[in-house]
């Protein structure tokens, strides 16, 4: 979860405390921001709003695990109320420790929310503004409440509870600012994401003498939801022995593949889908359990052409995830065949290049590319690709491990380099390599090998239908160094699409020969040349 909290309070006027209170607090996979305003200028009423937001956070953050987010706030909410009433009797013998409320919670990917009173709460998302409270105040006359905190003996806290997105914007703010910003000016400075404070003053800048109030307003900018701990928390079955014929969730088990258990073919009313299963060892292994986790989410948020679709169904009683079934052999099994011809090899060059991107949108890299993840859909004049198996998917920069097949990885990667755009365009280049000429450029390497490296066999030496521009772009992919490979899968597209600008490329340790034949041959002419004049001059002078 990544969420930017920005707040900002105004008093009406200069050396007199603000009526409105607000605060937010975050710890592991949760977040709660209060507002509450005073009802009135009066001390009973800033105290009030005060206790409301300290109480009902610090209330929240020691609730029963075994309650709901909602449940929380709306009892602790009451209790609340039933103290500010109740001291509000005794101390002034009438109703004055009285203020409003807005409260939400971010619990994994949902927010959950509760208001009393007209202090709103909105959430904006995709250049829409939404407002998720209730305004309790009178038809007629919108400045007198109708409920709120310390009222009346007992109160009813309308609730609302949605599923959030990455780039959802939820906002809180008193009547201060809501009286003076308008819906449409809102929804352009959230889109904006300006802080809480611009949205403050603004609000001030545009009120009149007669209608200043305090102002406070909370903006919760929630670039990553918690989706990834919610996945992780829910309790869902996960079964020891799958079989054949096996009925789950109304999805019938009708053959295994890639070599496991775990992964099957499975149908429901006529329709087939591929079922991937937890594996046996996240019953009892959080660290499975949480890699399983992110392979569906990872799955399910590489929504594209690229991909084959992932998803959960709604309901599921036990831990798997779905994926549409592509009738295709893999790459791996036409190379077992024939090689691919040179349009294939370029449109798998640039599909792969922009499924790498498409990742790289969501700060991950793939981690295996190799010919078992990639499916040839269509025949043998026209292929069309989709890339799967995102079990090794992880965030740009984040492993350093050897984790992937050793032979695709970089050469880097042997030496605790950390996962990369640039390790990913190895592994592109690697499977390009294989694919026009069914070898690798740097053969078998065992996962625990620390291999050395030595400039790859060119590739028009293997297979001499291989242009020289492509033969340049794909050494280039498999450089040994980093610094010399493409540095961006943006790079290796432009040279994919624009052959007549592909410069030459050789490693450094290529002899000249290979890197140039006419250079080659033009030094040894003259070496030759300048040889037999000084043996002939030499003859000459011992004459």
């Amino acid at each position: 979860m990544k969420v930017l909290t920005t707040s900002h309070g105004m008093a009406r006027e200069e050396g007199i405390p603000s009526s409105d209170a607000f605060d937010v607090r975050a710890w592991d996979q949760t977040v709660i921001a209060v507002l509450s305003d005073g009802a009135g200028t009066g001390a009973p009423a800033r105290e009030a709003a005060h206790r409301a937001v300290s109480s009902l956070i610090e209330h929240y953050s020691a609730r029963p695990r075994s309650w709901s987010p909602q449940q929380a706030l709306t009892t602790f909410a009451r209790i609340l109320n039933q103290s500010l009433y109740q001291e509000s009797q005794v101390r002034y013998e009438r109703t004055e420790m009285v203020a409003t409320l807005a409260a939400v919670v971010i619990d994994g990917d949902t927010l959950h929310g509760i208001n009393l009173g007209d202090s709103a709460v909105c959430l904006w998302r995709e250049g829409q503004l939404n407002t998720l409270s209730t305004a309790h105040v009178e038809a007629e006359r919108s400045h007198v409440l109708t409920r709120a905190l310390g009222m009346s003996a007992e109160i009813e806290p309308t609730c609302f509870t949605l599923t959030l997105q990455d780039g959802d914007v939820a906002f809180l703010c008193s009547d201060g600012v809501s009286n003076h910003v308008s819906e449409t000016e809102l929804a352009a400075a959230l889109s904006r994401h300006s802080s809480a404070r611009s949205i403050v003053l603004t609000a001030r800048q545009q009120a009149k003498e007669e209608t200043l109030d305090d102002m406070s307003a909370l903006v919760l900018d929630i670039q990553q939801t918690g989706r990834l701990h919610a996945m992780n928390a829910r309790t869902l079955t996960i079964p020891a022995v799958l079989n054949k014929g096996d009925e789950i969730d109304g999805y019938e088990l009708m053959r295994s593949f890639h070599g496991t258990s775990r992964v099957w073919l499975a149908e429901k009313d006529g329709h087939r889908v591929v079922m991937k299963f937890a594996p046996v060892e996240a019953v009892d292994s959080p660290q499975h359990l949480e890699a399983f986790t992110h392979e569906v989410w990872n799955a399910t948020r590489a929504q594209s052409v690229h991909f084959v679709r992932a998803y959960e169904p709604p309901g599921q009683t036990m831990r798997y995830y779905l994926m549409e079934f592509v009738d295709a052999p893999s790459l791996a099994a036409v190379l077992r065949e024939r090689v691919l011809s040179v349009d294939s090899a370029i449109a798998l060059g640039k599909f792969l290049a922009e499924a790498a991107q498409t990742l790289l949108r969501l700060d991950l890299a793939h981690g295996d590319i190799k010919p078992e993840n990639i499916l040839c859909i269509g025949d043998y004049t026209r292929l069309t690709f989709k890339l799967v198996d995102l079990g090794s998917a992880a965030a740009i920069f984040s492993i350093s491990s050897r984790a992937g097949t050793a032979s695709y990885l970089a050469p880097e990667r042997f030496h605790n380099a950390p996962i990369s755009e640039r390790t990913e365009i190895c592994a592109i280049g690697v499977t390009l390599y294989q694919a026009l000429t069914g070898r690798l450029p740097y053969g078998q390497i065992e996962r625990f090998q620390t291999p050395v490296f030595h400039a790859a066999k060119r590739l028009s030496k293997i297979n001499p239908n291989i242009p020289s521009w492509l033969e340049a772009v794909i050494h280039r992919a498999i450089a040994i160094k980093p610094q010399r490979r493409y540095q961006h899968c943006s790079e290796l597209t432009h040279d994919l699409n624009h052959p007549e600008r592909v410069q030459p490329f050789y490693e450094a340790d290529t002899p000249l020969f290979e890197r140039n034949p006419v250079a080659f041959y033009k030094a040894g002419f003259f070496i030759f040349l300048l040889s037999t004049i000084w043996l002939a001059f030499k003859l000459l002078s011992q004459k």
